[in-house]
């Protein structure tokens, strides 16, 4: 197992929430993480950013950890569950806010409304 392989199996198993980003929560460096990280931003959701920019192995590493070519990459309670495209349209169809639901997790409900209201 790699060092970067027993990283990211530590943080997704430390912290219930995790976005392996380009950049981090408050300053993301493409549109793609950006999106994403909006999203758990503005419906309140607790989680740990991971910026792949800063570390080439970890960059890689996360690719091949989730058999996923892309970032951003979402984690919740240790499984993956999707990129930019999947995590839009799970809150856009409501799937999101049942996850977080079925997994006792905190999210403002009413944010997660407003997203659905401006995108339908």
């Amino acid at each position: 197992m790699s060092d970067a392989t027993s990283r990211i199996k530590d943080t997704v198993s430390t912290h219930d929430v995790v976005l392996f980003m380009k950049g981090t929560k408050a300053m993301p460096q493409c549109g793609f993480s950006s999106r994403v990280a909006g999203v758990l931003n503005y419906m309140g959701v607790e989680y740990q950013d991971v910026n792949v920019l800063t570390d080439e192995e970890l960059r890689q590493g996360i690719k091949e950890y989730s058999d996923w070519p892309t970032i951003p990459q979402l984690y919740v309670k240790g499984e993956f569950v999707g990129g930019c495209d999947i995590i839009t349209e799970m809150t856009l169809s409501g799937e999101l806010d049942q996850m977080f639901d079925q997994h006792n997790l905190s999210y403002d409900k009413d944010a997660a409304d407003k997203i659905r209201e401006a995108n339908g």
